[in-house]
């Protein structure tokens, strides 16, 4: 166990983030928590860096019959992004996922209503966005994140996350202009070994963080 729960572990990331927002590194700063697990987390980081807090709902796409092995990730209408490594090593093509892909983005849309609650998307031209979750595993919903971020023209795009597999965090180097991962253990295997407290976070959870957290601009 690394972290308590979900707070403690946002607490030690917004530190880290309100050293780099002090030394100048992120001007304009715009947090986007990917829900659920992500959005206690970036409650803290968006009090901390007093900055707007909203979410970024992206979808996980789960090998048929083991939903847990993710081989791609959805973000809004956007096209399925496949981890195509993944998908040879199951002999799958992306129309053996059409089923779980149409579900998956069914419940993403439900999200965001339930979410946004008729908010607009955050607007992120030309601000510094951090995306922030409880932890990274394979990447594959991160660097979904990020690629839909690049297209809205974010002056800079920065994942942050308290801890995660050391070949992930590398990997994502190449989607973000900044990877801040404080706990990179070698012996990484999924992001619920280093919590005491991983308890799933419900809707109403996801909303309460997001009424506490988000800033009021002026």
């Amino acid at each position: 166990m690394l972290f308590r729960d979900r707070r403690q572990a946002g607490r030690e990331l917004a530190g880290e983030l309100r050293t780099l927002q002090e030394s100048g590194a992120l001007p304009d700063p715009v947090v986007l928590a990917l829900p659920r697990g992500g959005v206690t987390v970036a409650r803290e980081v968006a009090l901390a860096l007093d900055a707007p807090l909203d979410v970024l709902v992206v979808r996980k796409i789960g090998a048929p019959r083991h939903e847990e092995y993710g081989v791609g990730a959805l973000v809004g209408d956007e096209d399925p992004l496949f981890d195509g490594a993944a998908l040879d090593r199951l002999g799958l093509g992306p129309d053996d996922l059409a089923p779980v892909v149409e579900r998956e983005r069914a419940e993403l849309r439900r999200r965001e209503q339930r979410y946004r609650q008729g908010r607009p998307a955050p607007e992120v031209r030309g601000h510094t966005v951090i995306v922030v979750d409880d932890g990274l595993a394979t990447g594959s919903t991160a660097r979904a994140a990020l690629r839909a971020l690049r297209r809205r023209a974010p002056a800079r795009t920065v994942l942050a996350v308290p801890v995660g597999s050391p070949e992930a965090a590398r990997a994502l180097t190449a989607e973000a202009d900044l990877v801040v991962c404080p706990h990179r253990p070698d012996t990484f295997m999924a992001v619920g070994q280093w919590y005491d407290d991983f308890d799933q976070l419900t809707d109403e959870d996801v909303l309460e963080a997001l009424g506490s957290g988000r800033r009021v601009d002026r």
